[in-house]
């Protein structure tokens, strides 16, 4: 009963694994189109070496933040052979998840700090 009960357990958290690793590789996915465009279509102007410097350091955050996600959605791509393996990948993923979030998050500062500039300037 008890041996049913924790395989159905362990099934629940692959699909929900896989649902997260989907999710994942989307914001990922979105993340690189977006600092291509923006980057792009950066204007030079004169920005304040305060503004440059927080922009700087935004985009370095969010950048290794995708790339620690990218990692860890990377290592989920094994073969998983024992359940400890197969939880081990599931927790790969929500991590990967996390750091994708997290790079999500500086790219919206980031885009804040643009958009506040750009109406403080006018």
């Amino acid at each position: 009963m008890l041996k049913n009960h924790l395989r159905q357990d362990l099934q629940w958290l692959k699909r929900q694994a896989r649902k997260d690793r989907r999710i994942t590789l989307a914001v990922l996915g979105g993340l690189l189109a977006a600092w291509a465009r923006q980057l792009s279509d950066v204007q030079g102007g004169n920005p304040s070496p305060v503004l440059l410097a927080l922009s700087a350091a935004l985009v370095l955050v969010s950048g290794a933040a995708w790339l620690v996600s990218a990692f860890f959605v990377s290592r989920s791509l094994r073969v998983r052979r024992e359940p400890t393996e197969e939880l081990r990948w599931v927790a790969r993923i929500g991590l990967g998840k996390e750091w994708a979030f997290c790079s999500l998050s500086a790219y919206v500062a980031w885009h804040l700090l643009q958009f506040l500039t750009a109406l403080v300037m006018s």
